[in-house]
This record gives C-alpha cells, structure tokens and sequence, in this order.
C-alpha cells in the first residue's frame, strides 16, 4: 500500500466518521442531552472501568494459551502488550494495533512477530464465535418493543452472514493446517491472474504464518481457551449493563447483550481511529430499539465509547512509559508488515 493509498483510506474513514456523527446530532435536543447527563449516577464509573480491565486481563491470559504450543510466556509481558495493542487500535487507523501488540510482545519474549500475529488471528477466531453464540442467545431472548421486528430479523441476517464468513475462514485455516503444501500451491494458482508481485508476498507469508498457528490438544488447555471467551464478553458486556443502569435505564442483561453486538460490528466499518461516529452511532440506534430516547441513547453512547477509549490509552502510555518504549517506532514497524499482509 502507497502512501498515498494510505491517506486516501484514512480519509475515507474520517468521511464515515463525520456522516455519522452528523446523524447523530442532527435535531438533536441538546438541554435534553444536559438533563440526561446532570441525571446519571457516577458511582458506576468506577466499577465500570475495573471490569472493564478484567475483560482486557483474560483477554491477555487467552492469549497466553494460545501461546503454549510456540513459548510459555509471562503475564508480566502478555497484559502490557494487551494493553499497548488496544490503547494502539484506540490511537491508530487501519486496526494497527494487531500488529503492534505481536511486536511488543514478540521483543520482550524473543518470538517472531508473524508467528505471534498468527496467535491473534485464532484469537480474533475465537471472539468471533464468542459474538455468534451471544447474537443467537439475544436472538431468542431479547423482546424488542412492537414494530421494531425489522431490527431483530436485520440482526439474525447479519449473524448467518457472519457466521458463513467464519466458517469459510476456520475452514482454510485447518486446510492449510493439514495439508500446508497443497493449500499454498493452490493460492498460488488462484493468484497467477494477479502482478507477480502480489504472490511473491503472499506466498512466503502463509508459510511463515502457517508456523504460528498451532493450537494446543489437551483438554484442560482448550477448555481453559473456552472458558476465557465466555469470560472476556460477560466482563465486556457487564460495564454496558452498569453504564445503562447509572442513567436510570433498566433493561434485561439480553438488551446489553443485543447493544455489544451493535457495538462488535460497529468497529468493523471503515471510521477514523478510535471508531469515533461509528460507534456512537450502533449504540445510539441499538438504544433506540428499545424506546429510549435518542438524546439519553446518544449520551449513555458517549459514556460508553469514553469508558472503552481513554482509560486503555492512559494505561497503555503508562506502559509505554515504565518499559521505554517508542510506540512511533513500533507503528511504523507494524505499518510496514501490514503492507506486506496487503
């Protein structure tokens, strides 16, 4: 990717960003917007942002798991780089924190950076059914005021779409699991169509990535990757059900639920660092589904975004700081590998 094409990609996703945020506050009773928030019960901040941390501290322990068949790793080095990785994502366009979180991690325990990357591509796998098996329980749960049956059936479509994805993808990783040469000979023949160029990256990246992804066979092992996704997204989605309760708005857990969904695929549309519209906006909508006004939807969405926003990028810094590193030097190490991944 050019620079140039760098640029034009950042700037598309601002555009995004600004639509949004021009939907939002459009007609947009800003005395009511005063009331909501002079209304709001600070006291849950607090228990809020340390779930939240305990979400961000499993994710770190999941991935130490799916570490196990390459290094036995340290906690003290898996939860900073967890940390820097989603203060990065916060900070940086394109979703750089992936690879900026396998580079930190890969230089304090002297891994290779593709191999660690590989880790993040099974744990992103994992998060992705977590969110499936969340959308199919609100699914058949959660009861959505009259007239909104349009939204529910929208969700379920989106949730088989996405599952076709994952399925597709699961199956080529296990492909080029079992059989690496065939798999890569494959690719290649699909590719010939293309520049020379584009195989003579992408070939020796899959053999490279094709090191890093192992997954370990023990029970006790898988049982423990499973049971730290289920941790992970009821620690995620438990702040939601806090922050919606300290604005006075009382709802079933399924309805914080059917929210991160929103929020989940939120973050996959093209926005400006930190998702800013984006995810105002899932939330805003998601809240509107279930009759809330949009004035308090649109500041229960601010708290929410702020909650997940400067909280990871003040520990993040914080770490940055105590372990002397650069985090320029490592984005534009991580801008260069995902020029090559493009």
């Amino acid at each position: 990717m050019t620079k140039k094409g760098f640029d034009k990609k950042l700037l598309l996703g601002i555009g995004i960003s600004l639509f949004f945020l021009f939907l939002l506050f459009r007609k947009i009773d800003f005395n009511k917007l005063v009331i909501a928030f002079s209304e709001m019960d600070y006291r849950y901040l607090l228990p809020a942002v340390v779930v939240t941390f305990v979400s961000y501290y499993f994710r770190a322990v999941r991935w130490k798991y799916l570490l196990l068949p390459i290094k036995k790793t340290s906690m003290a080095n898996l939860f900073p780089s967890t940390i820097i990785g989603y203060m990065a994502n916060n900070l940086l366009p394109a979703r750089l924190g992936e690879f900026v979180r396998a580079y930190v991690l890969g230089q304090k325990e002297k891994i290779e950076t593709s191999a660690v990357f590989a880790t993040l591509v099974v744990d992103r796998l994992f998060d992705g059914f977590t969110v499936l098996l969340i959308l199919l329980v609100t699914f058949f749960t959660v009861r959505l005021p009259a007239g909104m049956e349009n939204v529910q059936h929208g969700l379920v479509v989106g949730g088989y779409v996405t599952l076709a994805i994952y399925a597709l993808v699961v199956a080529f990783l296990v492909v080029l699991k079992k059989r690496t040469s065939w798999t890569i000979h494959l690719v290649g023949s699909l590719l010939k169509p293309f520049p020379a160029r584009i195989s003579e990256k992408v070939i020796p990246l899959l053999g490279s990535f094709i090191s890093g992804l192992r997954l370990s066979s023990k029970p006790v092992e898988l049982f423990a990757l499973f049971g730290t996704s289920l941790i992970i997204w009821a620690t995620a989605i438990w702040p939601v059900h806090m922050l919606l309760r300290s604005f006075g708005i009382v709802l079933p857990i399924t309805a914080s639920m059917f929210i991160m969904v929103f929020l989940v695929f939120a973050v996959m549309v093209p926005a400006s660092p930190g998702y800013v519209g984006t995810y105002h906006a899932a939330c805003v909508y998601g809240l509107m589904a279930f009759a809330i006004q949009k004035e308090q939807a649109l500041s229960v969405a601010l708290v929410i975004h702020g909650l997940s926003f400067f909280p990871v990028i003040c520990a993040g810094f914080y770490y940055l700081w105590r372990d002397k590193v650069s985090l320029k030097k490592i984005s534009e190490t991580s801008t260069q590998q995902e020029k090559i991944l493009e």
